[in-house]
């Protein structure tokens, strides 16, 4: 079984804080009528949908796509079902869980079953971002637009970069069974930015 878990990018895509200039924007540079071929220009912010973060995005001189290697961003992942959370998920809702040392954490949320922004969607928060750092993960990835909200300075983002913790935001896990999956999230090929665009999938 083949899960797609990423967005899909159109014009009328939900964005973070529904902000318009957020909104990818597709035009016809050419077309049958005008000419031998159809082509089509994208222009969008590199945090659009299903995107994984680099440390320059919050820290200021941070490590940026140049170093982005794909061997963490391919194989075991395990998706937790945090739909009972209602406003963030915290230390106290991850002491129970099985969370070891390299694994790659997807938290399924009830951000997966809005197709709308959440102005009060399901983040990360501190305390919780401090114990998968000292679990020692590979990454995190949320099916919320951002990992973290209402937290004065970022420091989920800047736990998590600060330690080479890749974070993965923007996922779509609503008919995703909590569970063990081989996860393929391959980023755009850019070049020394601070967010790629991914396209995830998960394989049962």
């Amino acid at each position: 079984m083949i899960y797609d878990i990423s967005m899909m990018i159109h014009e009328e895509m939900q964005v973070y804080k529904d902000k318009p200039e957020k909104k990818p924007k597709i035009t016809v540079d050419g077309s049958h009528q005008t000419g031998s071929a159809h082509e089509s220009r994208l222009e969008m912010n590199l945090h659009t949908g299903t995107h994984m973060d680099f440390p320059l995005h919050m820290i200021e001189n941070g490590k940026t796509s140049k170093t982005e290697q794909l061997e963490p961003l391919i194989g075991k992942a395990k998706v937790i079902d945090m739909t009972h959370c209602d406003d963030h998920i915290d230390v106290k809702d991850l002491k129970s869980l099985d969370i070891s040392k390299d694994d790659f954490i997807l938290f399924k949320t009830k951000n997966s079953f809005s197709d709308t922004f959440l102005w009060e969607f399901i983040y990360v928060n501190e305390a919780a971002s401090e114990y998968l750092k000292e679990k020692e993960i590979r990454g995190v990835g949320i099916d919320g637009l951002g990992i973290e909200r209402a937290q004065s300075e970022h420091p989920t983002h800047k736990i998590l970069l600060g330690n080479d913790i890749i974070i993965i935001e923007g996922l779509r896990l609503k008919d995703v069974p909590e569970g063990t999956y081989e996860l393929y999230a391959l980023p755009l090929k850019i070049k020394d930015v601070e967010a790629l665009p991914l396209r995830a999938i998960l394989i049962d």
